[in-house]
């Protein structure tokens, strides 16, 4: 009996239980369909994160206090440790670090904004003019504030996207005034849309002030033992080949600021690109695990699929007695078995594959994550689904490729 029969009779033997087959294959289409999903996930935040990076640019240095390299953690409100502007401006001296580029010392404070009957919650950001370019934070309508501005703490802010449509809607913002924590504020640009990142947080809900402004409104909180200090520093490096020497140089300089010797720093200095990497590095790791947790469903299929191959052959006994009586081979009925095993599991992979890329769509269209449909995923879906069909098929198979034709045909 060659293939072509061989698939025809499994085809027929399992159209004629289609609800058992159903059922068989839900193990291996919720297996399949959340393997391929959680693997979209993982390609998409990696996705992301490089799209950040090429945004951003791979020579952005962050400069923040606590010594986070040492693996302690950093609560800002408990914390004697600290960076002031003076840090930021030594920073930006050529002199110190001739390998930066741009200096944009960051001061943050949540605050309320208001725009008539509208209002929000926010983190509301203290910067320099250096900050649209160092942190590519481009304004798509109006002007970003300039260092006249910063010197002259003036009330003027930069609103996201986000921002601009929670507050205004349709309203052009540009000119009007908002309060924040009940000053009034005149809004001078509007950024243009970044989007999402990696993990579906959004980019766009940002208010930025002069930083001298930021440190007047928020007054004590924004000052240590009588020095206005910031929560971060935004360095950038000439270029890419640079950023190491450039890190080298900030650690230097604030040690010497700090009078702190090599190994008790009290800040850490850390590159975009780093920072990038751990993160895929932690998303990839995360998204193996919960794949490796859904690919549980596909050997729970591989079960199910056993359990009625070896019900099937039970059933069939008569039929195999009798295909033995008039001449059919061992391997004939073992193939046969088999055949029907992996169309079982291939059949609940394709339609898995369907489920994941519906998941895949719908996890888009929620804006919460980035969802990449992966070909390699799709493809190790597949070969999966075929090696789950060979290796638990292979079992009742060989139960019906043995069977004594004899017993078989007085079977009841």
């Amino acid at each position: 009996m060659n293939i072509r029969q061989s698939i025809r009779i499994a085809l027929h033997a399992l159209v004629a239980n289609k609800l058992r087959a159903v059922l068989t294959m839900l193990g291996i289409i919720i297996g399949v369909g959340a393997v391929i999903a959680l693997l979209s996930i993982g390609e998409g935040a990696q996705e992301a994160i490089l799209q950040q990076i090429q945004d951003i640019g791979s020579n952005l240095i962050f400069v923040v206090p606590g010594d986070f390299r040492a693996g302690a953690t950093f609560n800002r409100s408990i914390s004697t440790e600290v960076l002031t502007l003076d840090d930021a401006e030594a920073i930006a001296q050529p002199s110190n670090c001739p390998s930066v580029a741009g200096v944009a010392p960051q001061y943050e404070h949540g605050g309320e904004v208001v725009y008539r009957n509208a209002s929000l919650y926010i983190d509301l950001i203290g910067t320099t003019p250096e900050f649209q370019q160092i942190r590519n934070y481009v304004p798509h309508v109006g002007q970003f504030f300039s260092s006249q501005d910063v010197a002259a703490a003036s009330r003027v802010v930069v609103i996201g996207a986000d921002v601009a449509e929670e507050l205004f809607g349709d309203e052009d913002p540009i000119g009007r005034i908002v309060r924040i924590n009940r000053m009034p504020f005149r809004v001078v640009a509007v950024f243009e849309k970044k989007g999402t990142g990696a993990f579906g947080d959004t980019r766009d809900r940002v208010v930025v002030m002069p930083i001298n402004t930021a440190l007047r409104l928020f007054g004590r909180d924004a000052t240590s033992g009588g020095r206005s200090i910031v929560t971060s520093i935004n360095v950038s490096a000439l270029d890419d080949a640079h950023v190491e020497q450039a890190i080298r140089e900030i650690t230097l300089l604030l040690r010497e600021r700090h009078r702190i010797q090599s190994g008790t720093d009290d800040f850490s200095v850390t590159s975009q690109k780093d920072i990038m990497d751990l993160t895929a590095s932690v998303a990839r790791v995360l998204t193996t695990f919960l794949a490796a947790i859904a690919a549980i469903s596909l050997l729970v299929g591989g079960i199910g699929i056993m359990n009625i191959m070896l019900v099937s052959v039970v059933e069939r006994t008569r039929e195999i007695g009798l295909r033995k009586a008039i001449g059919a081979r061992p391997s004939d009925i073992l193939t046969q078995f088999l055949i029907e095993a992996v169309i079982l599991s291939l059949a609940g992979g394709l339609v898995g594959i369907l489920v994941g890329i519906g998941l895949s769509a719908l996890v888009n269209l929620s804006g919460v994550f980035m969802a990449r449909l992966s070909f390699e995923a799709i493809g190790m879906a597949v070969g999966f689904s075929v090696a789950v069909g060979l290796f638990f098929g292979i079992y009742p198979a060989r139960r019906a490729a043995v069977l004594n034709p004899i017993e078989a045909l007085r079977y009841e």
